[in-house]
């Protein structure tokens, strides 16, 4: 191989931090990179920098989450060893990826060949179905998609049947528990594997046999693992064994972006690598190549606060910029309103649509604000799921329409079975043919309780205001109590369903009876229009999570009210680590922001049709006061929620 020298001038672009990372070749290696510290730039040189040191290409590793992210860094490394004439290119996967190869390369240990299916949600949860009826547990009764959360779930925690087995909860785990192990052997018998088997068998592999742990430790001799603070019990596993005895291992992350613990991410992971891998070099990534000094000194400020991090202090030398602007409206439509009318003005300055984000914590917060960009006429762009299209949004307004027209086929066929309830699709087919007397007294007897709550439901419409009518059906239909068994996710779909009883709150006003009916009326048309409206070239509006390594000229942070962002949920918490992700997700959203940020709240907000007073973030007070600038605009309401 061509290994051509590499003098200090090749350096010459990285600073003193990064060169240092760069340099620092032989033994564990721990990365801590700030936001926007060009921690993909350090990672890519550090690689070229092996190579050319004498190391082939192909002895070296690099993992990381995503498939774009790993394909970015292929490129740069690809690109940078082109230049240098060099042949091979070294592994840059996804963790994913790097499982499946595995087993692929060992597919005989698993009784499986090269050619072996990978099953994907739908493929696995058909399996499950199958399995569930062998044990005589209707999918109709327990959702085949919730055992397959649960087994998921187990499977990257490390555990198996027989561990899990001792940690059973509640009856459903006990069920997906006996499911489990039936599915397994499905699996087998498919000569299959799902999503998660392509890093657990992985695992298992390097934790069983020495001797193909030893030939990956072989081949792999220089191991890169971006996004370290991601990683879960069995990535983390993953990347020991690999590491082996050379432990010639790099990490990258960052404490202070972990905000993904709801997925099994764990934080200590990072904490321990120098406990894990003793005589580990650290290197601090803490300068700055994207935000303002403003910015960065509202982010260390917030930051600081947290006690289960591994400290650091983001600087730049991009200038002092603007201070932060903080905006309080009267109500979340006033703040909606404030939003769309900067962004006008931002835009009218030059800047482009696509490079304003506005970032909310939770995804019900969408709905006022698409109201108030369509009224504005600015172009916008939800990254996600519209509010109206959301699955929970839909069913309630499923079952109000089935109970007012039971002529609705489509309403019906929606909500005749969410939750499940033990009419299947053979039933439902034969109710809409007309053969109710065929079906089995099972179904018959579920059909009647279904019947009877679309009843409840119709009364309920001719007596309550549509608010009422809105949180009545979320009780009625048993839906409440499905979402709540789903974790974070069921939260999620609580406050959407709370957003919509918000927005009913507008027909209170008319008279009992009309104002269901205009809500109806409106919320089709407001569909409808929904992906006429939406552009692609627009604003940015999406949740802080999913902001997570992007970056914008100008971000806005909305809802700042305690129990909103920080969420209540973090108060509950018994574990420090997960109370203190409410203030990382603060500070990602911040450190998104290149030249300017808004921080907005509201003096009282609409929670499932009530009006409630809000005391303002804790996280505003963390910021120095002389970095932020109070808005002096008279807040403005926004005329109509919908159509006239």
């Amino acid at each position: 191989m061509n290994t051509p020298h590499r003098n200090e001038n090749d350096l010459s672009n990285l600073n003193q931090a990064q060169r240092e990372a760069v340099l620092h070749t032989e033994g564990p290696l721990l990365i801590v990179a700030g936001a926007g510290a060009g921690k993909t730039k350090t990672l890519t040189e550090r690689i070229v920098h092996i190579i050319l040191g004498g190391i082939a290409p192909e002895r070296i590793l690099a993992v990381t989450f995503t498939n774009k992210a790993s394909g970015e860094m292929r490129e740069r490394v690809e690109k940078a060893i082109l230049k240098h004439r060099i042949d091979g290119a070294p592994t840059v996967t996804t963790f994913h990826r790097l499982g499946g190869s595995i087993i692929r390369d060992h597919a005989g240990y698993f009784g499986l060949t090269k050619y072996f299916s990978i099953f994907d949600e739908d493929d696995a949860k058909s399996l499950i179905k199958e399995s569930m009826r062998e044990f005589g547990i209707d999918p109709k009764l327990l959702d085949p998609k919730r055992v397959k959360h649960i087994i998921s779930t187990a499977k990257m925690a490390g555990d198996t049947p027989e561990t899990m087995s001792d940690k059973i909860a509640s009856q459903a785990e006990s069920d997906a528990v006996r499911i489990w192990r039936s599915y397994e052997e499905k699996l087998k018998k498919s000569k299959a594997v799902d999503f998660d088997d392509l890093i657990v068998k992985a695992v298992r592999l390097l934790e069983k046999e020495p001797t193909i742990r030893a030939e990956y430790q072989h081949k792999w001799q220089y191991i890169h693992v971006d996004e370290y603070q991601d990683t879960n019990e069995m990535e983390y596993r993953m990347v020991k064994f690999l590491a082996g005895e050379k432990k010639n291992i790099c990490v990258v992350g960052d404490t202070d972006q972990n905000i993904y613990s709801w997925r099994g991410a764990k934080i200590k992971n990072m904490l321990h690598f120098e406990k894990d891998f003793p005589g580990a070099h650290t290197v601090f990534l803490e300068q700055n190549y994207r935000s303002t000094s403003r910015i960065l000194e509202a982010a260390n400020a917030v930051i600081i606060k947290n006690t289960v991090r591994l400290p650091k202090n983001l600087f730049t030398e991009l200038g002092t910029g603007e201070k932060l602007v903080r905006y309080e409206g009267f109500s979340e439509t006033d703040e909606a309103a404030f939003i769309a009318r900067e962004c006008q003005q931002l835009i009218a300055s030059g800047i482009p649509p696509e490079e304003i984000a506005v970032l909310f914590r939770a995804n019900f917060q969408s709905r006022v604000l698409e109201e108030a960009f369509l009224f504005s006429d600015v172009p916008y762009r939800v990254i996600g799921t519209q509010f109206f299209e959301r699955a929970e949004v839909k069913d309630i307004i499923s079952y109000i329409r089935a109970s007012v027209n039971r002529d609705s086929l489509a309403d019906m066929k929606r909500t005749i079975n969410k939750p499940t309830r033990g009419i299947g699709d053979s039933s439902v087919a034969k109710l809409f043919a007309g053969m109710r007397d065929s079906l089995s007294p099972r179904a018959k007897a579920s059909l009647t309780n279904y019947e009877h709550i679309l009843d409840l439901i119709k009364v309920a419409s001719e007596t309550e205001y549509p608010s009422a009518l809105v949180r009545k059906v979320l009780d009625l239909s048993g839906l409440r109590e499905e979402y709540e068994s789903e974790g974070e996710q069921g939260i999620e779909r609580i406050e959407n369903v709370g957003e919509l009883a918000t927005l009913a709150s507008i027909y209170d006003t008319l008279p009992l009876g009309d104002g269901v009916m205009k809500f109806l009326e409106d919320a089709a048309l407001r569909s409808d229009s929904d992906a006429l409206r939406d552009s692609p070239e627009g604003v940015r509006l999406l949740t802080v999570h999913a902001s997570k390594g992007l970056e914008f000229r100008v971000v806005f942070i909305v809802g700042l009210e305690e129990g909103l962002f920080p969420h209540e949920r973090a108060s509950r918490s018994a574990k420090i680590e997960d109370s203190e992700e409410e203030r990382r997700l603060f500070y990602v959203a911040l450190t998104r922001a290149k030249e300017r940020v808004y921080l907005t709240h509201a003096q009282s907000r609409m929670i499932f049709g009530s009006r409630n007073i809000s005391m303002p973030s804790q996280f505003l007070f963390d910021i120095p006061h002389e970095l932020i600038q109070l808005h002096s605009d008279i807040p403005q309401s926004l005329p109509s929620i919908f159509f006239e």
